[in-house]
């Protein structure tokens, strides 16, 4: 679904059908140390990038919203980890380091990325 700063997301869900008012982040509403997910936190939310570079099956998010320093603005973190392996990711652009090894087509890839970047 389109989120209010117009990316799509599969996480976000809204409502607005005979006279119904919901807007809610499901990804932020699972994670119980997260503060009160607002719609402008759409807006710094990198989970659709996220999604669109990384199909993995197994990529499981977790999306936390804190106060910045002093209360005063907000911050988005978001840690990734891999179901499969049981790891956590460090990029979750390129995800899980096992997954990647255990398909061969990819490495070529990496390979052939090597060779553009030597040259």
């Amino acid at each position: 679904m389109r989120t209010p700063a117009g990316k799509e997301c599969p996480h976000y869900h809204e409502d607005f059908h005979r006279g119904r008012n919901i807007q809610e982040c499901r990804l932020a509403n699972q994670n119980p140390e997260s503060i009160r997910w607002k719609p402008t936190d759409c807006k710094m939310c990198q989970v659709p990038e996220i999604l669109n570079a990384n199909a993995s099956q197994y990529l499981e998010l977790k999306l936390t919203i804190k106060p910045k320093l002093l209360g005063l603005g907000r911050q988005i973190e978001i840690k990734a980890s891999c179901v499969k392996h049981r790891i956590d990711i460090e990029d979750p652009y390129v995800g899980c380091p096992k997954c990647n090894a255990e398909r061969p087509g990819l490495n070529l890839f990496w390979e052939a990325l090597k060779e553009d970047d030597q040259e």
